[in-house]
């Protein structure tokens, strides 16, 4: 059964391993879920984030300078209890480093619901590691654009079936000081397309509003940088109340 197919529309909230504090996650996972999000989207850091914003990147920075890494984040993933699904984002470079069939038993005994590799192709993954991830009953997730074509949205929703698939809100990097395009028909469409595999919108989110205009079309809405920034100033709670 797929954990992010729900009645309601959702909400999920990304942050990153490590950051504020090296053993941050132990305060953020239990904090989310009494918060009552959907579902939680955990940051590998890493040096050079191509797809992500100035937030995040700083975000990564601190947490590799607090010495967060795959190997302690598993290890980190292990002492805290946690019911809602998690999904982990992370680029490939430290994922190959680590060992891909090392991080996928990682990944399955530690309870992750879901990866985002946002550098490892649809066609790397059915190349070399779908055989893989499927051993270790891991599911990955795919990053899509308003531009992608028919086919190979409705080819990454095949794939997806027991995740979801990441509706990329523009061209532009995460975090970025813009207005959400109004893509609505173009989400719909995308939606019809994905079938039964939900289908969740992310960067670019900060407020309600946002997330209202987004779960109109799609299954739900993704939030990241924002929520960064105001971890940074201890102000989550009072941003989560604004939005939830």
């Amino acid at each position: 059964m797929n954990p992010f197919i729900k009645d309601s529309k959702q909400l999920s909230i990304f942050v990153t391993a490590g950051y504020p504090k090296l053993d941050s996650l132990k305060e953020q996972i239990p904090f989310l879920e009494r918060s009552e999000v959907d579902f939680i989207e955990i940051g590998i850091p890493f040096s050079d984030p191509m797809a992500d914003g100035p937030t995040i990147q700083e975000s990564s920075s601190i947490a590799l300078e607090n010495g967060m890494n795959l190997g302690l984040l598993f290890e980190q993933l292990k002492q805290i209890e946690f019911k809602l699904p998690i999904v982990l984002m992370g680029y490939f470079n430290p994922i190959l480093k680590y060992g891909v069939e090392r991080f996928l038993k990682d990944c399955q005994s530690t309870g992750i619901t879901s990866v985002i590799v946002p550098d490892m192709s649809l066609e790397i993954y059915e190349h070399f590691y779908i055989k893989s991830f499927k051993e270790f009953e891991v599911h990955p997730s795919f990053l899509i654009t308003p531009l992608t074509e028919q086919k190979r949205v409705e080819r990454i929703a095949e794939i997806c079936k027991n995740s979801f698939v990441y509706l990329v809100s523009s061209n532009s990097t995460t975090g970025s000081n813009y207005k959400i395009p109004d893509h609505t028909e173009s989400y719909q469409r995308i939606k019809t397309l994905c079938k039964d595999t939900p289908l969740f919108v992310g960067f670019g989110i900060k407020t309600k509003e946002d997330v209202i205009k987004i779960q109109e079309s799609v299954d739900g809405a993704i939030i990241g940088s924002a929520y960064l920034s105001v971890l940074k100033n201890n102000r989550e709670r009072e941003y989560l109340e604004s939005i939830l």
